[in-house]
């Protein structure tokens, strides 16, 4: 099952992903991590890794990508763009993987120089890894950038569930009711996943559409420190159900 984690910036993405990375791996099943967030250098400490290549190096990098995706605008074929062949997780190069027995993590590829350009390219591989990628068993979790471009870039048409991570924020809560719009559009399952609940913001609950709650996280000051240290993330037992509901649904 691929399941794409989306939401607003800040509202906690990486570290929903990475909890819900650990607690499916703790029951037995292989995970593969995707980072497609091409800003955001953060997910790989928050379940304890190294930093893996970003994978779109083994496509000659960025600048090889760029061109060939000018080359398909120009063309006046119009023929399927092809990146990737179709590809299983134990295809991938074991020198863009980083993780353990359990848990792999691939980043698709992150902005590192200034003035380099666009991220357009490392949206356009996200779709094709996603739709190209065949699993046999294993589950994948895919991190996503801030916001809902990669709805624009159609990473989604390649997943088989989104969740939203919904902060106590009016920005959140209003983007969860876009991600929505958009995912019944293409026919995907949403679920709503709430994020640093405590008594100051309970009322989080009411401002959504709870149907699609499976989970609500609170604050905690564990998962705090690990992200503010730059740590593995510490289990919290809500993710328990959260992960129960989002496989099951």
């Amino acid at each position: 099952m691929k399941i794409v984690i989306c939401g607003k910036g800040g509202s906690g993405k990486s570290t929903v992903s990475a909890l819900l990375a650990q607690e499916i791996a703790r029951r037995g099943d292989e995970v593969l991590v995707v980072d497609t967030d091409e800003s955001n250098f953060g997910l790989y400490k928050q379940l304890g890794f190294e930093q893996p290549s970003d994978f779109i190096e083994s496509l000659g990098g960025k600048k090889a990508l760029s061109e060939k995706l000018m080359d398909f605008i120009r063309s006046e074929g119009r023929e399927g763009l092809r990146i990737l062949e179709e590809f299983s997780v134990n295809d991938i190069p074991k020198e863009l993987v980083a993780g353990e027995a359990g848990i792999k993590l691939v980043a698709i590829g992150k902005i590192h120089d200034f003035g380099e350009g666009c991220a357009c390219p490392m949206g356009a591989l996200a779709r094709e890894f996603l739709e190209k990628l065949k699993t046999d068993g294993e589950h994948v979790i895919v991190d996503t950038d801030a916001g809902i471009e990669h709805f624009g870039r159609g990473v989604e048409s390649g997943c088989d569930r989104i969740a939203v991570v919904v902060d106590p924020s009016f920005e959140s809560v209003q983007l969860s009711e876009k991600i929505s719009e958009m995912s019944e559009m293409i026919g995907k399952e949403v679920f709503f996943i709430l994020n640093r609940v405590d008594e100051n913001s309970e009322e989080l609950i009411d401002l959504v559409d709870e149907a699609k709650v499976i989970g609500v996280l609170p604050f905690d000051k564990g998962v705090f420190k690990a992200c503010l240290r730059g740590e593995r993330i510490p289990r919290i037992a809500e993710i328990e159900q959260i992960a129960d509901r989002l496989l099951a649904a």
